[in-house]
């Protein structure tokens, strides 16, 4: 059963929600997303709220209430906040440059690997003195955002024994001990 589909959206202000038949289109200051709706769901929008039910009971249609809920607010959050993932790359010699859309890592291959981004993510990479260097991806969209920092990370992800690797920031590797000293 989806409780999360019961519960109301809360439109901020500054924001604006329309409905064209199956499309949700959201209106932001940080910009505009629209999301396609199945028919299974009808969308009611109040004043500040909008509220989402379903036709039927059945299973299909509880779990597309829970999603399309959920998918709703993500599209509210995202253009009146935004979403930002920060990923650090750790490894001697490692570094991270940023420049427009962009992004070129030198991971420890015998070549830099430039990485275009989408026209709706913002990059920056910071890289200070005796620090891993930090890549920030910015964007409204919570799911493409997700996606490209899931890409850039499955480039080198992080090796267990040393921890190198393209990690998100504050994430816990699981460190395995290396091979013991030989036997007498």
């Amino acid at each position: 059963m989806s409780r999360i589909g019961k519960s109301p959206v809360n439109i901020p202000s500054g924001v604006n929600v329309k409905l064209d038949g199956n499309v949700v289109i959201v209106k932001g200051s940080k910009g505009e997303l629209s999301q396609d709706v199945e028919s299974c769901i009808s969308i009611t929008i109040e004043e500040n709220q909008v509220t989402l039910s379903r036709e039927s009971d059945s299973p299909a249609h509880r779990a597309k209430h829970g999603l399309y809920r959920a998918l709703l607010n993500n599209m509210v959050v995202g253009v009146s906040e935004g979403y930002k993932k920060e990923l650090e790359v750790i490894g001697v010699g490692f570094r991270a440059t940023a420049t427009g859309q962009l992004l070129e890592l030198a991971l420890g291959y015998s070549h830099p690997i430039v990485f275009e981004l989408p026209k709706e993510i913002m990059v920056s990479a910071d890289t200070q003195k005796g620090k891993a260097p930090i890549v920030t991806l910015q964007s409204i969209d919570k799911q493409l955002l997700g996606q490209v920092a899931a890409k850039i990370r499955s480039l080198r992800k992080p090796e267990p024994y040393k921890g190198k690797g393209v990690r998100y920031l504050g994430e816990e590797i699981r460190r395995k001990a290396g091979k013991a000293a030989g036997k007498k």
